[in-house]
């Protein structure tokens, strides 16, 4: 673990950036950046133009340390040069942003009202491939769309056991147990998680520190608790599908709560825009997001 890189994770004002679209988002997310599906014929050139989308948002003047304290990656992305780097490499050298990576393949099919991950025979084999390319964690999903308490049980007891698993590996795992905004029950959802999650910190090690990716809650400053956790290196929100006007409105209600957002972070951005009308863009929506993570 790159010492360096956790005190500014832990300490550093700003927020992650979430550039880590999979094979089955990627396609919306190219969309919403103007590049149609007609516009590509393989899997091979749609990652093509999903990594120079990402390249140019990694490149803009306005992407570094001063807002941004972490990028989390698609595997491909790690593996892919931006600027004739390794891209964990040019985020952290010339950018001074930490590198993370997605590890779950996916989510599985619905079930006592959540949706699991789907396995990972291979975490490990990626895991040694992550500390070479020098990242410095790891992020994975899990949805949770009903008020299920033995259906939440079990997405946090899976986020912890590959936790520990990553952890074990030199790197700091993002658990994200995310509530889906659109749940009839989403405050209840919330009550059932919190007790799950705390339960499972207090019995970590002094020496397992996580991070923790949460939808923002419904009632503002719920996750007070997790926050100030002794094992939590830093709680982050996703933006949910919420705009970003509005995701930045509910996250600066939530103190020490930051951004760690993907749709939102590229919203109005565009292929068809010039250079210096992207970066503009680009640059307003990273000092929204700012402000809203260090209100």
């Amino acid at each position: 673990m790159n010492q360096e890189q956790m005190d500014f994770v832990k300490n550093g004002k700003g927020f992650i950036a979430a550039l880590d679209q999979s094979g089955g988002s990627t396609p919306k997310a190219l969309a919403l950046y103007g590049v149609s599906e007609d516009q590509y014929s393989s899997e091979e050139e749609m990652y093509d133009l999903i990594h120079e989308m990402r390249t140019r948002v990694m490149t803009a003047p306005s992407f570094n340390s001063d807002s941004i304290i972490g990028a989390i990656l698609f595997e491909q992305t790690m593996d892919r040069k931006v600027e004739g780097h390794y891209t964990p490499d040019y985020l952290w050298q010339k950018k001074g942003v930490a590198p993370f990576l997605k590890v779950d393949k996916g989510l599985a099919d619905e079930e006592n009202g959540v949706q699991l991950m789907k396995p990972m025979p291979n975490l490990d084999d990626l895991l040694k491939r992550a500390n070479e390319r020098n990242i410095f964690g790891t992020k994975m999903r899990s949805v949770i769309k009903e008020a299920n308490a033995e259906g939440i049980k079990k997405v946090v007891e899976q986020q912890f056991e590959v936790g520990k698993q990553i952890l074990a590996a030199g790197l700091v795992p993002i658990l994200e147990p995310e509530v889906d905004i659109n749940s009839t029950d989403k405050e209840q959802s919330e009550k059932i998680l919190k007790e799950e999650m705390l339960k499972h910190l207090d019995s970590l090690d002094e020496d397992q520190n996580v991070m923790i990716k949460i939808t923002i809650p419904t009632e503002n400053n719920y996750f007070k608790e997790l926050i100030e956790h002794p094992r939590v290196v830093r709680v982050v929100a996703l933006s949910g599908g919420y705009k970003r006007d509005d995701a930045n409105e509910k996250l600066a209600a939530n103190n020490g709560l930051i951004a760690s957002f993907s749709r939102a972070l590229s919203e109005g951005v565009s292929a068809n825009q010039t250079d210096e009308e992207f970066n503009a863009t680009l640059e307003n929506s990273i000092k929204s997001i700012y402000e809203a993570s260090i209100t």
